[in-house]
């Protein structure tokens, strides 16, 4: 070794630790490089899987997706749906049944249609592009009176599709990780109380636990689930400007119903036809949006609630005192048998890599320890979103973090919220609706019709200015404004809705 290879390894750890931005890249301005980088450099998935649109799920990110997952079975499971685990593949003759559906999804399926030497399937099976056509056959088996009804179930489950754009890991892929609930009702009143329940349960979790902003759209009808009355679906936007589609609830009226015989005797003895619904939080898509909502130019950050790990603990100087290891290994169980998950950086690397390190990997809060600290009976808690250090008591460890973790969490979903409102504009004209939607802008306009009439003003928005007309919202009557004339053709609009474009 050189004599100033230590000095050369203490310069290189002070300049990793200067330098706020991975690779250069900033993440407001150069997004898409930052997302490719990140999904690399944090160890997120191995894109070189050797079939194009699959990816290797790394354990930062299928951690973090565990903990997602968990958050929305607790709320379906409380809502009352119970887990189903159905089989990947789907017969054609089910999946053929309901004419809608299957024009909808044909295009996008992987067929299996051999097994062993080349030896042809009796019928080619569909591997699960979605699974309405392998619920409702069952549900015609199960369901059979009014007292069966609500019928609430739901799947934890992966879905291929042969998506033909432009494959992104997470964000657009052939294989995702989503939940699906599908859910029998004895009207269409119950139904939409239901589908409106779905949307409380992507506020209660996509918005105050993972910090996403979203706006509910009712989509327009050239736009909707294939073999659905109609679609409910959570878009929101990402730092380029795109807009990515989150959970989706549909009212599927008695379509499926009428195709695999599900019905029911009401309390008359009548037999009537089962309405269902179906929602689909899309947990890959989410944590897409998790880090490029909090990530920064640093890396990324976490909410504490979902965070693969919630802790770090990060020994300084144990060389000159082998009790410093001990103490943090010490605090590591103590918090572990809470319930944290938490981990201790015993590394050789010096202070400022590992600080740098876990700071990429969006850690919520690291607990600092040198000899310094074991004197005084204390520690340094930093918070990933604050860069703050604050001096704390030991024995008041537990507290501090579980505050902090509380105020971390709500100030990451204040900072994607305000971000989320700045992106929203109105335009009263064509002229203005293109400016907004090419400054990476998410646009409010008036626009005739969300019904099969407004498609052609919607065809013009896509060929022409290359976005989506995404709906209207349901958590607000927006009345048309201004001239209240479509932005499109200038006749009397008769509703507001947003435009942007997609991923």
């Amino acid at each position: 070794m050189k004599p100033n290879d230590k000095k050369n390894k203490t310069s290189e750890s002070k300049n990793v630790r200067e330098d706020k931005v991975i690779f250069n890249l900033d993440k407001e301005t150069q997004f898409s490089d930052w997302f490719t980088e990140i999904i690399k450099t944090a160890e997120l998935a191995d894109l070189r899987y050797n079939i194009k649109g699959f990816l290797v799920f790394q354990p930062w990110s299928v951690l973090a997706m565990e903990a997602m997952y968990d958050y929305f079975e607790r709320d379906l499971q409380k809502r009352g749906h119970k887990p189903y685990w159905y089989p990947a593949l789907i017969p054609k003759s089910n999946l053929t049944r309901e004419s809608e559906h299957v024009k909808g999804f044909v295009p996008e399926v992987f067929w299996v249609t051999e097994h062993g030497n080349n030896e042809k399937l009796e019928e080619p099976y569909a591997l699960r592009p979605t699974s309405e056509t392998a619920f409702y056959p069952m549900f015609s088996i199960w369901v059979r009176s009014y007292k069966d009804l609500p019928f609430l179930t739901y799947q934890r489950a992966q879905v291929w599709r042969y998506e033909t754009k432009a494959t992104r890991p997470f964000l657009r892929s052939r294989e995702f990780y989503w939940i699906e609930t599908h859910c029998g009702f004895k009207n269409a009143s119950d139904a939409y109380q239901h589908v409106l329940g779905d949307m409380q349960t992507t506020e209660r979790v996509m918005h105050q636990i993972f910090g996403i902003p979203f706006i509910f759209f009712q989509r327009p009808q050239w736009d909707k689930f294939a073999g659905a009355d109609n679609t409910f679906a959570a878009d929101t936007i990402m730092p380029d400007g795109k807009i990515i589609q989150q959970p989706s609830t549909h009212m599927l009226g008695t379509h499926f119903a009428k195709a695999f015989n599900e019905k029911f005797n009401d309390e008359s003895g009548q037999e009537q036809l089962v309405y269902n619904t179906c929602y689909g939080p899309a947990i890959s898509r989410m944590f897409a949006s998790v880090i490029s909502f909090h990530g920064d130019n640093k890396g990324l950050r976490f909410p504490f609630e979902i965070a693969p790990v919630q802790v770090i603990i990060t020994p300084i100087a144990a060389h000159k005192n082998p009790s410093v290891n001990a103490k943090a290994l010490q605090l590591r169980n103590q918090l572990f048998d809470t319930g944290l998950r938490v981990e201790v950086d015993s590394s050789d690397k010096m202070p400022g890599e590992k600080f740098y390190y876990w700071e990429m990997k969006g850690v919520p809060i690291r607990i600092e320890i040198g000899p310094k600290e074991l004197d005084k009976n204390v520690v340094m808690l930093y918070r990933r979103d604050t860069e703050t250090k604050t001096e704390i008591k030991e024995k008041d460890l537990l507290n501090a973090i579980q505050k902090n973790a509380f105020e971390l969490s709500a100030n990451l979903r204040k900072q994607a919220d305000q971000k989320f409102e700045n992106v929203i504009r109105d335009a009263k004209d064509r002229k203005e609706l293109e400016k907004i939607v090419n400054d990476r802008g998410f646009c409010r306009c008036n626009f005739c019709s969300i019904n099969l009439d407004g498609a052609r003003c919607a065809e013009t928005v896509e060929k022409e200015i290359g976005a989506t007309v995404r709906g209207k919202r349901i958590d607000k009557d927006e009345k048309p404004f201004g001239t209240r004339e479509c932005v499109i053709c200038k006749q009397a609009a008769g509703v507001v809705v947003y435009i942007g474009k997609q991923y």
